[in-house]
């Protein structure tokens, strides 16, 4: 297909396609997916070459949410059955990240569900942060509490915060949608305060809300503006007792060639598969690695994934391998932009084209799995 060479040749010069281009790759047929995921692989393996980069979530607190994000199982008004916890102390926290990285992660993620912290707040996570980076040499730790305030993000850097994760989740059109309590606005902002504090910005979207193939499109492009080092590409889990319990819009083709097309727009950022894989693209993971070059091992925050042994032994079968914490992740052209402040930027796309209906997947409740496990509990973590 001439559009997929054209991607490829754009991806391998770091250059914008266009989003009639874009949209082009979700209106591709199944009959052209295998075609397609080969081309994106292309571009995978030219920045990342066959790494894959395990990271590691520890909810540091868990439920009981005052904002309204339809998708998430924490939040105000949330019927779903999820663990509820306050605060980890700092050495439980240590503890239950050293349970990930002891299973291969490089990156501890420390999620704190709420609004955004409080100088408290931001305390007390400088003092886990501080007791991880002792007892693990080398980890990577990535902040995400919520909406950031002034000199938030300077304080998590000065502690050893590696990054910061805050989600666009959709389009600025949908996003009141989704979400009334803050503003697609304070998103970026808090994006950017963490880009401007040095530290590793990481911001990605959720699929699978009902959104349209632009709104896909509108997300993937607003982040590459941001020009964030990683992007999680998460797809809805449709937690019972939730606004969109019954939105199960997603197929596992539709998944891979939504990864497909993260990977033709931002072609040398980290692309990680985040929460959802397992329900949705089940037995086809394997290929989602040649698109994307980084996964979250073993659970999620509040659902569980899929067994840490399986991630590794499905990342082994496929010809990959998982990423040494001595190996750089990122290309040696973005990691020397981060080390002299310059914050990258990117061009303006083309014209818009029309999208094709999703198919809508069964629903598959079986799949979703609330977590019982790991941090806030007795039992083992998955990892």
């Amino acid at each position: 297909m001439d559009l997929l060479n054209t991607l490829v040749d754009k991806g391998l010069r770091r250059e914008l396609p266009t989003r009639e281009e874009a949209l082009a790759v979700l209106a591709t047929s199944d009959d052209d997916l295998l075609d397609v995921v080969a081309a994106a692989g292309k571009v995978r393996r030219h920045w990342f070459g066959r790494r894959v980069k395990l990271n590691y979530l520890v909810n540091l607190k868990s439920g009981l949410c005052p904002e309204d994000c339809s998708y998430c199982s924490q939040r105000l008004g949330s019927k779903a059955d999820i663990l509820k916890y306050t605060w980890l102390k700092p050495d439980e926290a240590s503890q239950a990240a050293a349970a990930g990285l002891a299973g291969g992660a490089k990156r501890v993620c420390l999620v704190a569900s709420g609004r955004g912290p409080t100088d408290r707040d931001v305390d007390r996570v400088s003092q886990t942060i501080k007791a991880i980076k002792e007892q693990n040499e080398g980890v990577e730790v990535c902040a995400c509490l919520g909406l950031l305030s002034d000199g938030q993000a300077e304080r998590l850097r000065e502690a050893g915060a590696d990054a910061y994760n805050h989600n666009l989740n959709t389009s600025e059109s949908t996003y009141g949608d989704i979400t009334t309590t803050h503003t697609y606005a304070d998103r970026v902002d808090t994006v950017q305060k963490a880009h401007a504090a040095g530290l590793s910005a990481c911001s990605g979207l959720i699929a699978g809300m009902g959104e349209s193939d632009e709104d896909l499109v509108d997300v993937v492009f607003s982040l590459r503006e941001l020009d964030p080092d990683s992007v999680p590409v998460n797809f809805l889990i449709p937690f019972e007792g939730t606004p969109l319990a019954k939105e199960w819009n997603l197929t596992p083709q539709r998944c891979l060639r939504i990864l497909a097309m993260v990977r033709f727009v931002c072609p040398d950022v980290e692309v990680r598969i985040a929460g959802g894989r397992e329900v949705h693209l089940r037995t086809m993971q394997p290929l989602a690695l040649h698109l994307a070059n980084s996964i979250f091992l073993g659970d999620y925050l509040t659902s569980e994934g899929q067994a840490g042994k399986a991630d590794l032994e499905m990342i082994a079968d496929a010809g990959f391998e998982v990423e040494g914490a001595d190996q750089v992740t990122l290309p040696e052209h973005r990691t020397e932009a981060a080390a002299c402040g310059d914050t990258g930027g990117c061009h303006e796309g083309g014209g818009v084209c029309g999208s094709a209906p999703a198919v809508a997947g069964e629903p598959r409740t079986d799949l979703v799995a609330v977590r019982r496990r790991g941090a806030g509990t007795d039992l083992a973590p998955n990892a």
